[in-house]
């Protein structure tokens, strides 16, 4: 089974911890207004000191998952499928047949580009969600396996899915 590239890690704490920064100023303003702009019996910094412990409570549960996601997630390229496992609390193991396979795509943003990173998206025929991506691959480890995805891909034309 192969691993994703270390540097995904920091990735995946920095999008942590911005999406709960984003939280973190909704809950916290929205507290904020509530007790401003209202005349509730209730002790207004209790109201406020709520929300930031809600806030910073989120905070380290997004990062403490997005650091262990790193440990968990694996990908092998089988002789008929590509198989997948992921998931901190609940473990997806994904296995998707060449047959199924429609397309392969490589996409780097900026903040992948950023730390030299690419993810490989591989769109499905026919499945529940049409689309399976692993993010963390260097540049070239990406192009290479999108090839050997498209080439596997082209190779089980013709046969059974099943």
């Amino acid at each position: 089974m192969e691993r994703l590239n270390p540097r995904v890690r920091p990735v995946w704490v920095l999008l942590a911890v911005v999406r709960s920064a984003v939280f973190g100023a909704l809950v916290v303003g929205g507290a904020l207004a509530f007790t401003r702009g209202t005349d509730v019996a209730i002790d207004d910094s209790l109201l406020v000191r709520g929300a930031l412990a809600l806030a910073i409570a989120v905070l380290i549960y997004r990062v403490v998952i997005a650091w262990l996601r790193y440990s968990v997630w694996r990908f092998e390229v089988r002789a008929d499928s590509l198989y997948i496992e992921r998931g901190v609390l609940t473990r997806v193991k994904t296995v998707v047949p060449f047959v199924r396979v429609q397309h392969v795509d490589s996409q780097r943003g900026p903040i992948e580009r950023s730390v030299g990173l690419a993810t490989i998206v591989v769109y499905t025929a026919g499945s529940r969600s049409a689309d399976v991506a692993i993010p963390g691959l260097t540049p070239d480890r990406a192009e290479e396996l999108r090839e050997e995805l498209r080439r596997l891909a082209i190779e089980s034309e013709g046969e059974d899915a099943v």
